[in-house]
């Protein structure tokens, strides 16, 4: 089954991750999310497991219904492909009150 990819700190899960994650999921097409294998730190205050166990809790159903796979991988330095891979490019572009969405701010305002 081919999925499409997402790959990301997730830190923390938010509706600009929902809504990109949705553009797939509405499609009926099944997603696989990669969760940076990255040190707990300020701009990432979750770990590796704890945002997988996020993102399982929030996609429980879609887990359960094979919609939604989520997997760890090593940190990574770019994304590279060749021409003719056989697969699909996607960039969006989220409306206004989506693309308004910070994580930094939001990890911000869990320190308080």
């Amino acid at each position: 089954m081919k999925r499409a990819l997402f790959i990301g700190r997730w830190q923390p899960i938010h509706d600009g991750h929902r809504w990109l994650f949705n553009q797939k999921l509405e499609q009926d097409i099944p997603i696989l999310i990669a969760v940076r294998d990255t040190p707990v730190s300020d701009s990432n205050p979750f770990s590796t497991e704890q945002v997988i166990e996020n993102l399982e809790k929030e996609y429980t159903k879609e887990v359960g219904n094979g919609m939604v796979k989520i997997i760890s991988i090593p940190d990574i330095e770019s994304v590279n492909y060749g021409r003719g891979v056989g697969y699909e490019i996607n960039e969006y572009t989220p409306p206004e009150d989506i693309s308004k969405i910070s994580a930094t701010e939001i990890r911000k305002n869990l320190k308080k």
